[in-house]
């Protein structure tokens, strides 16, 4: 089964947490503190694989979650870093973030690799913490949190031409003709219900990968038919061949054939009216081809090149493929990526940095505090230790958190809430 999108959630491991402990040797009466940091959590990684050509992995799993990393040991031990998760992707895979749309991957080569969720880092131990004021600290973090994340994962097929056109006009007999791939062929519509890949070489040695897409008919980009599922397949393709009946046997005007085509690739993504197409007019063999093909030659009027072919007596295949041959060579290997696409890649840049901590009411009266830098802080606090718990109060304090509460109106025994604690003001 051909599978092209999915959506699946995806989570770094967790950090280790440190260790508070302490030396304990016979001979060492003051041996200090001895607690190691956590390791880190593995990161959610997604590598190319030549060998696959669909996501039909991911059909079956739908949660991947990378291994947390190990707590902090004795004797200043760290706790060991856990593996990357690595998941197997084919070439041509995006990763887009659900809930904003962001694109975070775009995986085209083999063996290319993205981190699509980072692990946590691991807390540090109580031997990190001592001080000439403090030589015996028993304070440690927290490891902290992986990211979490649903995503979207689509797949858009990496070939050099990709075969578009109506129904049953002989995309697929072409691509059997032309290569060893082996399509389903049959006298109905949507025949072909997921894509298929060759590998074409010429007379002349030159080769190149084409596609044969399932057809597209009339309101294809807004998912009439099935044409919305696969229209982005040929976003990727250098050249595209639009396959034309001009036999007219399914009693369709070829010329309309093309402009209703053209018209739902455009209307799809305007950028693919600028990719350069060559018509195939098929079906040769049939007496009436050679009307319709003089008339249409007539209205295209040399804006695009035509090339009439039968597959059935495979008369004018030869000269198209070395058309094709040549006209890939013009074409870079990988064009140029559009604007729209780099204002979709990360740029970094500088920006203010956020608000350490917000501060609203609920509807209970108690004030919430939230923010990703004073969550983080909390999670990181280890509440079974008291001089961890002064330590956040401190760290609370110089973030300007007693403050803000005060300009707010908490009183003495009003509640605030972090998360799913709740803390009694103290002023």
């Amino acid at each position: 089964m051909f599978v092209d999108q999915v959506k699946v959630f995806v989570k770094g491991g967790d950090g280790g947490n440190g260790l508070v402990a302490y030396r304990r040797e016979k001979y060492v009466p003051m041996g200090g503190p001895a607690g190691g940091d956590g390791g880190n959590g593995g990161d959610v990684i997604f590598e190319v694989d030549e060998g696959l050509n669909t996501l039909m992995d991911f059909r079956y799993q739908h949660h991947f979650k990378a291994k947390r990393g190990e707590n902090g040991m004795n004797q200043k031990q760290h706790g060991k870093n856990s593996p990357p998760l690595i998941i197997s992707v084919p070439p041509g895979t995006t990763v887009k973030e659900v809930e904003t749309g962001r694109v975070i991957a775009d995986l085209t080569e083999h063996k290319q690799q993205a981190v699509i969720a980072k692990g946590g880092r691991g807390g540090r131990g109580n031997a990190r913490f001592a001080t000439a004021r403090n030589p015996a600290p028993e304070i440690a973090e927290n490891g902290e949190q992986g990211e979490e994340l649903d995503v979207q994962v689509e797949l858009k097929l990496l070939a050099d031409v990709g075969l578009v056109g109506f129904p049953s006009v002989g995309k697929s007999t072409f691509l059997s003709t032309v290569t060893a791939a082996k399509p389903k062929i049959a006298d109905y519509h949507f025949t072909t219900l997921a894509p298929n890949l060759g590998v074409v070489e010429s007379q002349d040695n030159r080769s190149f990968v084409m596609a044969d897409l399932p057809g597209l008919i009339e309101g294809a980009h807004e998912g009439v038919g099935l044409g919305h599922q696969f229209l982005r397949h040929v976003e990727r393709t250098r050249l595209l061949l639009h396959v034309i009946d001009m036999s007219g046997m399914e009693g369709r005007d070829p010329y309309e054939d093309y402009l209703t085509i053209n018209n739902e690739l455009s209307s799809y993504d305007e950028r693919l009216t600028r990719r350069p197409q060559i018509i195939v007019a098929n079906k040769m063999d049939i007496p009436e081809a050679e009307l319709y093909l003089e008339e249409f030659k007539e209205k295209v009027s040399g804006e695009v090149a035509v090339y009439p072919i039968s597959t059935a007596t495979r008369t004018g295949i030869d000269e198209l493929l070395y058309a094709v041959a040549d006209k890939l060579e013009e074409l870079p290997k990988q064009e140029t990526e559009e604007i729209e696409e780099v204002e979709e890649r990360v740029i970094y840049k500088y920006e203010k940095e956020e608000a350490p901590f917000k501060v609203t009411r609920a509807d209970d009266g108690a004030f919430v505090l939230y923010g990703e830098k004073i969550e983080s802080v909390f999670r990181k606090t280890d509440f079974s230790r008291d001089q961890s718990i002064n330590r956040f109060a401190r760290q609370m304090r110089s973030m300007g958190v007693d403050e803000e509460l005060r300009k707010r109106g908490a009183k003495d025994g009003d509640t605030v809430r972090l998360l799913d604690y709740e803390f009694e003001f103290v002023d």
